[in-house]
């Protein structure tokens, strides 16, 4: 299935189990299967009845800059101008985001509860950050997106809610007491999703955590001081 011209690329994967007896392809080249003794490691070459297809396109090198390279193709050496260096202004000009303030993809995150913050984030220990409550309080969506898991299957979380904002951003919401939305569900910021509990917790809390592209991160850098 290699569409003209036939390119293929080093350490491309080809696949000939498909081919049975001779095969003609639309160019009219017709390719014989290899033919093996069983008892002798000696391989046939691969009949072809008519030339392989001309390129369409011709094939081109490129070359280092050079004054010799220039006069070969005929063209005309221009001066080389003058190279100009960045006016150092104290400030980092690759251009990367601040470390401290990490880009949300323009979410604005709300806090999804009420509470204490009684644990923080801690890579490795902590995914995310715990904030205490009452049973039943009010839980949250800290921004509008599709609910994509809703239940209990994932041990340690309890009841859990996880929601999904754009490409980049997940929002985790564990340890509730009940959740009021079914996966697939679209939830605006601010919406009442679940409602605290205790759920494969020691204590009541919410567990909430923001995952960027699949890593969870700080939740305290994306939202406002509460």
């Amino acid at each position: 299935n290699i569409a003209p011209p036939y390119v293929i690329q080093v350490g491309q994967k080809l696949d000939f189990t498909a081919l049975k007896g001779k095969t003609s392809t639309s160019d009219g080249v017709v390719v014989t299967p290899i033919k093996t003794d069983p008892n002798t490691t000696e391989v046939k070459p691969i009949e072809t009845v008519k030339a392989p297809p001309k390129l369409t396109q011709p094939k081109a090198t490129r070359e280092e800059y050079s004054a010799e390279a220039m006069r070969q193709t005929g063209t005309k050496i221009a001066e080389k101008p003058a190279e100009t260096k960045p006016t150092d202004t104290g400030n980092d000009v690759t251009g990367a985001p601040d470390a401290a303030k990490p880009v949300g993809d323009e979410i604005n995150w709300s806090w999804p509860t009420q509470g204490k913050v009684i644990a923080g984030f801690s890579e490795g220990v902590n995914k995310g950050i715990d904030i205490s409550g009452s049973t039943g309080q009010a839980i949250k969506a800290a921004a509008s997106g599709k609910v994509i898991y809703s239940g209990s299957d994932l041990r340690g979380y309890g009841k859990l809610v996880i929601i999904k904002h754009n490409k980049t951003y997940l929002s985790v919401y564990a340890h509730n007491s009940k959740i009021l939305v079914k996966e697939g569900q679209i939830v605006a910021v601010g919406q009442k999703i679940a409602e605290m509990g205790n759920t494969d917790s020691p204590n009541t809390k919410l567990h909430f955590e923001i995952r960027r592209q699949g890593k969870s991160v700080d939740p305290a850098k994306y939202l406002a001081p509460n």
